[in-house]
């Protein structure tokens, strides 16, 4: 090949073109694809800039070579080194591509499970939690094989190769040591996945907060409060502290309502209202429901607690207020009487006088 020949430069520019033009093409043919074919429309979202990455860098490193730049030593020096950078951002690339694909193959399953609701939608989240937790495992995995990869693409590293297995077994323990918490944590996160202790959209009650789990990671734990807070927890937390898992064996979700009246409530009327209004309310799932007279406080006061079931969380707390301001609302109007007074006993009343409401001056 002659030396800095503009033509070698023509055929590494165009080579790189035509890299661009056939990721482009296939770009184009995976978008029409992508309206019926699922795996199609995830690959061009996620793998679309990789791929041109990969296309380019591929096509320079098999085009280019030392020589083009001058058989000089100094520029012979630079050809190399830029030769060895082109292969290092070639695996770097390539390893981008290859968690991208990952990404859009598993998110592929993750749509379909999106979707499932009723019975199945505890199973589907529990699936939806391990796939996370292991397609970043796999990214994790292949980022530090790139990463080796890289490293041995040095003469110096290889050659100190067999220096540093034989002292593997110390620099293992140094960084376990160093490393623990972070190990610890990935170890909770994937004995929490597989164990289904807990699972993404699960509703949780942690430090006495109420809220649902929005991210779970190798490392972390993100809950998403009633009054939309984020709780950030490592994972570990979770398996070394007690915590509520309000969905651990069903979506579904007991609302209670306690409500403290007077003793001259008429209990029976009460309970045949709450059945009417729940009967017309969607949130209830017709399934569960309750008016009971849980206890006598010592204020004087008689505790109802009302109890309906919901499809879900969210359905249940709505539904636990629509039914708490319906019969504070149906006492009120209805039964003025019965709204929750505080009894004091006088010498008066205590010697059977009649109170007259007279305040004596």
């Amino acid at each position: 090949m002659n030396v800095q020949s503009p033509t070698d430069w023509l055929i590494l520019a165009i080579s790189m073109a035509g890299a661009i033009l056939v990721v482009e093409v296939v770009r184009r043919l995976l978008v029409r694809a992508g309206r019926k074919w699922r795996l199609a429309r995830h690959l061009v979202e996620h793998c679309t800039w990789p791929a041109y990455a990969v296309g380019l860098v591929v096509a320079a490193n098999l085009v280019f070579s030392p020589g083009m730049l001058g058989e000089t030593v100094r520029l012979r020096e630079l050809g190399g080194t830029i030769d060895r950078v082109l292969g290092l951002v070639t695996i770097a690339c390539v390893t981008w591509l290859i968690i991208q694909a990952n990404y859009a193959l598993t998110d592929v399953i993750l749509d379909r499970l999106v979707l499932v609701q009723g019975e199945r939608n505890r199973r589907a989240r529990r699936i939806m939690t391990q796939i996370g937790l292991v397609r970043r495992v796999a990214a994790v995995t292949i980022f530090v094989l790139a990463v080796g990869a890289m490293l041995f693409s040095f003469p110096q590293v290889r050659a100190l190769g067999a220096g540093l297995l034989a002292s593997a077994g110390i620099a293992g323990a140094i960084v376990g040591i160093a490393a623990q918490p972070t190990i610890g944590n990935m170890l909770a996160g994937l004995q929490l996945a597989f164990s289904d202790a807990l699972r993404l959209d699960d509703v949780v009650v942690v430090n006495e907060e109420w809220g649902r789990i929005e991210e779970l990671t190798l490392t972390y734990v993100v809950v998403r409060l009633w009054d939309e807070r984020r709780m950030v927890l490592p994972v570990s937390y979770f398996t070394q502290n007690p915590f509520e898992n309000w969905t651990r064996h069903g979506s579904r979700v007991l609302a209670v309502v306690f409500l403290r009246v007077d003793w001259s409530v008429p209990v029976d009327k009460l309970r045949e209202e709450l059945y009417r209004y729940i009967q017309e309310n969607p949130l209830w799932d017709q399934k569960d429901w309750t008016l009971q007279v849980t206890d006598v406080l010592p204020n004087g006061l008689v505790e109802l607690r009302a109890l309906m079931s919901a499809a879900d969380s969210p359905s249940a707390w709505d539904l636990k207020c629509d039914v708490r301001e319906h019969l504070v609302s149906y006492v009120r109007e209805n039964f003025p009487e019965s709204l929750p007074r505080f009894r004091i006993e006088t010498p008066e009343t205590r010697a059977g006088v009649p109170w007259t409401g007279a305040r004596p001056f």
